[in-house]
């Protein structure tokens, strides 16, 4: 229940807190003294769009806090979802600055707006007498026949699982739209890859075919020099071996003299050894550069098909070729596993659809049964409050295919008068029908889905006299389970109160402010007599009011 209210610079309201009591709690007053104001700022904890502009003040920001009793465990659920900390005694706050920015707590956690709307609409359920046109809504009118249906964990467990075949679904369309758009670049990807494949790039064979290109075709020039510098070492007279050798001859004679001799002796003969093995192999490489033109045609052909295939994927060398290829093959790989994800996923989602359309068809059983209660309980309702010929049918319709919430289609037909076919409520109720309608599927809803508080604005209108009267009944008896907060412009109702609330205005300074203040039984007995009879009531208006509190 809705515990403490508390208001600061809001509209008419500089600062404003407001104590309501369990059962039924009457809030009264004069046309334009602030009652919609109040039920405005408890619209902003319960996640509605705020203005700065209905600032009292725009000196500073406004700030709407409400205390709540929270006596269902039920709700435990949906705030430890959201990771809050779950409170009997829990405070919705809602902070506007100047500049429009918003910001919104519970019990002191910062949350955003969809969260406080969410768990708002869990702690209280307003009705106006503007929101009686939700009575057209086919969502509102499979509420009615859900609430009372007792499969909440069944309607949960298959939304769920709808929400994951759409979202299969989705993903099956991505997986068959990127299959298709694979499988139409299939043959050029496989005549890329199958060209890259016979290409048979070995790792650095750009970089040895190039430089055995240069050889070739510099081999001439290659043997000449070799030839020579194999000549100047071991064959022109005299050779470098020569002088070598006969160098070391005269040092042979000396080493044995100095130590530093027989060093530089040791080293001459090392180097001997080492240019005999030089001039050898390039006698051996002059004799084995060859110039031919066949293998010089190979490598120009092959180094052509790597500079062509380079030049068609746009990269700088083999390794990069080598890359594509993978990545190709890869490609092609994906596509043949795509298929057989695809199929995977059609299977789980047929699945789930059959498991779908078992738990819609045991909704949809539920909701049959439900439905001769709704329409029982209602007309019995209407009765109460003055129509007794009023009829409420409920037509449940198969749509043939599943949807958020099953396979039905709810619609809502309502007649007042004996002999009246049942239509669409838009074009048979009147304005006092349709609020008195309205008050008794509320009342329906509300005793079957354990809702803490409901308000009631000014629902009673077209009504009045012994109709007023038994509303004013159907309202108590809710207040009897519930907390119920009825804002009216009927003494009839406002009678029925545990509580009443007095809204007024009040000018001082030059400036106007809304306040609301709890009415002792004394008074109770005057305010009520004002609303039968206005200004200065007589005597027989103060004994009729002394009657209605009776």
């Amino acid at each position: 229940m809705l515990q403490k209210l508390s208001i600061r610079n809001y509209a008419l309201i500089d600062s404003l807190d407001i104590e309501f009591d369990k059962g039924l709690n009457i809030i009264t007053g004069e046309t334009g003294a602030g009652k919609s104001i109040i039920l405005g700022a408890l619209s902003l904890i319960l996640g509605q769009r705020a203005e700065s502009k209905y600032f009292f003040s725009q000196d500073k920001k406004c700030v709407i806090e409400g205390n709540f009793i929270l006596a269902d465990e039920n709700l435990r659920e949906i705030f430890e979802s959201y990771d809050l900390d779950f409170s009997n005694e829990t405070i919705l706050r809602r902070e506007i600055s100047i500049d429009g920015k918003t910001r919104s707590f519970i019990n002191d956690t910062p949350v955003n707006l969809s969260i406080l709307k969410q768990i708002g609409e869990r702690l209280i359920d307003i009705h106006s007498q503007h929101a009686t046109q939700e009575i057209n809504d086919a969502d509102f009118q499979l509420l009615i026949v859900d609430s009372l249906s007792n499969h909440h964990n069944l309607l949960s467990d298959y939304r769920s699982g709808f929400k994951k075949l759409k979202q299969d679904s989705n993903g099956l369309k991505k997986l068959i739209d990127d299959a298709n758009e694979a499988r139409s670049k299939q043959d050029y990807e496989q005549f890329l890859f199958n060209e890259l494949e016979q290409a048979n790039i070995k790792d650095n064979e750009q970089e040895d075919l190039e430089q055995e290109l240069e050889r070739l075709t510099h081999a001439e020039t290659i043997k000449r020099a070799l030839l020579t510098s194999a000549g100047l070492l071991n064959e022109s007279e005299p050779s470098a071996l020569q002088i070598l050798k006969e160098t070391s001859l005269q040092l042979q004679g000396i080493e044995k003299f100095d130590p530093l001799i027989n060093t530089l002796y040791e080293r001459l003969r090392s180097s001997i050894i080492e240019i005999k093995d030089i001039s050898d192999e390039l006698s051996a490489m002059e004799e084995s550069t060859l110039h031919s033109a066949d293998r010089l045609d190979i490598i120009n052909q092959r180094l052509d098909l790597f500079y062509s295939l380079q030049q068609k994927h746009r990269v700088a060398n083999n390794n990069e070729l080598s890359e594509i290829q993978s990545q190709l093959e890869r490609n092609l790989n994906q596509l043949l596993s795509s298929d057989e994800n695809i199929e995977k996923l059609q299977k789980l989602i047929e699945q789930l659809k059959k498991d779908l359309q078992k738990q819609a068809g045991q909704l949809s059983n539920n909701r049959k049964k439900a439905i001769k209660v709704v329409e029982d309980q209602t007309s019995a309702t209407l009765k109460r409050v003055g129509m007794p010929n009023a009829k409420l049918v409920l037509d449940q319709k198969s749509l043939g295919e599943l949807n958020k919430d099953g396979m039905d289609e709810i619609s809502l037909l309502f007649t007042a008068n004996a002999g009246q076919a049942p239509a669409p409520v838009n074009k048979v109720a009147s304005g006092g029908e349709l609020s008195r309608l309205m008050l008794a599927i509320k009342a329906l809803l509300a005793k079957h889905t354990s809702l803490p508080t409901i308000i009631f604005d000014e629902i009673d209108t077209g009504i009045s006299g012994e109709t007023a009267l038994k509303v004013g009944g159907v309202i108590a008896d809710l207040g009897e389970n519930m907390q119920v907060i009825s804002i009216t412009h009927l003494p009839q109702i406002a009678a029925k109160g545990n509580s009443h609330y007095f809204v007024y205005k009040n000018d001082e300074k030059g400036k106007t402010t809304t306040g609301i203040r709890k009415l002792k039984q004394e008074e109770r007995v005057g305010v009520i007599a004002e609303m039968l009879s206005g200004k200065n009531p007589g005597v027989s208006a103060l004994d009729n009011a002394k009657e209605l509190l009776r």
